[in-house]
């Protein structure tokens, strides 16, 4: 059954797409919208909760008897619960969504021990300094990278094999920790990040024509947008780092490297649950399903 919403949807689709068709400059602008459109519903998870933290920190009540933290818990386990009621996300996608919440709250716990970041509001709902929204946006890094495998009908080539990312995954997650009190290695890491996916490419389709682009590109920009994400979110006082304490001031590009490793990570705990589609079956499922 077909409701009047989505026939609507559909015409409106057609009706642009034959608008994009009349120049080659018009369907570069379409595909463009497209692609925009689709990464947004993407990170719908990841952007509903941003807009909560911006949203609250601009307009929480001071005299409030709730906390701003505490009510950032219980919003973003509402935004978790409507997409499972609504279908939007998968109850797969929601069992990577948990292995991020525990992987990023151990890092939130031993990061605030040892002061790389504070929280510095009150809360109730926390282990320790840690309140118990963050593990929920380490969530939202790993409920991007499963939906936009869908909804990009993502297909990969020459991507490596799986026991050499668990390795390096495994590496990256450890010098988050270890690198406190033995050298940084995170420079070696990159190089064998290179090593590693620097064969691989990825396909994906935004409007009728597949694409495709190197997968160490895609990493790259993706940690690109988690940084700036992060950026508005310490504007919002989500967290703060040391460097911020006497007012926002904008995160350091040592953190973009930190999120294009986290970024590394993300991509081997997603393909515990997703297994990376090589693009002749991802085709071929295409094909199946017109």
């Amino acid at each position: 059954m077909i409701l009047p919403l989505e026939t609507y949807g559909r015409r409106l689709l057609a009706g642009a797409e034959i608008w994009a068709d009349r120049s080659p400059w018009r369907g570069a602008a379409f595909e463009f919208l497209w692609f925009g459109l689709k990464q947004a519903w993407a990170c719908l998870f990841g952007g509903a909760l941003l807009a909560l933290i911006i949203g609250t920190y601009l307009f929480w009540p001071s005299d409030s008897v709730v906390s701003r933290y505490d009510f950032l818990v219980v919003g973003a386990v509402a935004i978790q619960a409507l997409m499972l009621l609504f279908k939007l996300e998968t109850w797969e996608e929601a069992k990577v969504i948990f292995l991020f919440h525990i992987a990023g709250t151990v890092m939130e716990l031993f990061k605030t021990y040892h002061g790389s970041w504070i929280y510095p509001e009150d809360s109730l709902l926390r282990i320790g300094a840690v309140p118990l929204f963050s593990g929920f946006m380490y969530a939202a890094v790993g409920s991007y990278i499963a939906r936009v495998q869908r909804v990009f009908h993502i297909g990969v080539r020459h991507y490596p094999p799986m026991w050499q990312t668990y390795l390096l995954a495994a590496a990256i997650y450890v010098n988050f920790f270890a690198h406190h009190w033995l050298p940084d290695v995170r420079i070696g890491l990159f190089i064998a990040t290179a090593l590693v996916f620097g064969r691989g490419w990825f396909w994906f389709k935004t409007d009728r024509k597949r694409r495709s682009m190197p997968l160490l590109l895609g990493y790259f920009l993706v940690a690109l947008f988690i940084w700036i994400a992060e950026n508005l979110a310490t504007f919002g006082r989500a967290w703060t780092y040391p460097d911020q304490a006497a007012g926002w001031q904008m995160v350091s590009w040592a953190k973009f490297g930190s999120w294009f490793l986290l970024m590394i990570v993300s991509v081997v705990l997603v393909s515990l649950v997703h297994k990376p589609v090589p693009e002749d079956q991802a085709r071929a499922n295409e094909n199946a399903r017109r």
